[in-house]
């Protein structure tokens, strides 16, 4: 499939359908039991609990779930880059790729010269749960999108290279009989839960088509299905 990778947090019947359009299975450290391998042959995303993060869980978890790409806690103040940093490398033992998400904006000219290139940056778009203040330009290198709606994530593609996403506001809409049609959340004649998240991932797929993600020779074998 073209395009960047892309990732749901949810539950299995949520996530065998997305499977099938070729996303891959995501879950909260906390809660491993919707991606265990025995059910999905694609390594998926192993999100955390910002809330109340546990580096201890957050390593155990890796080590039984063998995710393709995990996330470190998001940089909040410019001073705890570094402690940020080194508990990736814990993760990156056990994880091909770890995100790393820089949200204090004196960070803003030091993405690049800080953040060791062997992590992927993170982006967490803007919505009425917070998100990334750092300007999209300062965003050179392969980015992995946090969150937000589909087309919210498809212009952020416009303003810096997107190597992969993780989205679940489709599946919040179908709950309620809306679909995404490619622009906005609609609702769908007759509803039908299931028939919501198959038109919106399609509809999402159809998005990125023609988008060509960044190159990134350390990653490329690590991500061919």
């Amino acid at each position: 499939m073209r395009g960047p990778l892309r990732f749901v947090t949810h539950g299995r019947r949520v996530q065998r359908l997305a499977v099938r359009h070729g996303w891959r299975p995501g879950a909260r450290y906390t809660n491993l039991r919707d991606i265990r391998e025995s059910r999905f042959r694609r390594r998926g995303f192993l999100d955390i609990h910002w809330q109340q993060y546990s580096l201890a869980k957050h390593l155990h978890a890796v080590q039984v779930s063998h995710p393709l790409m995990t996330v470190a806690r998001d940089i909040i103040r410019a001073c705890d880059l570094e402690r940020v940093l080194n508990e990736a490398e814990l993760l990156a033992r056990y994880v091909p790729l770890v995100v790393v998400v820089p949200k204090d904006v004196r960070l803003a000219d030091h993405l690049l010269t800080d953040i060791p290139a062997k992590f992927l940056l993170g982006y967490s778009v803007p919505s009425r749960y917070g998100g990334t203040l750092i300007p999209t330009g300062k965003f050179q290198r392969p980015v992995h999108l946090l969150g937000g709606r589909p087309d919210s994530q498809r212009r952020l593609a416009e303003q810096m290279p997107v190597f992969s996403f993780d989205c679940n506001r489709f599946t919040l809409d179908a709950a309620y009989g809306d679909f995404f049609d490619g622009e906005t959340f609609r609702p769908l004649a007759g509803g039908g839960y299931e028939r919501c998240l198959k038109l919106s991932l399609q509809n999402i797929n159809a998005l990125w088509t023609t988008y060509r993600p960044p190159r990134h020779p350390q990653l490329e074998s690590l991500t061919t299905p």
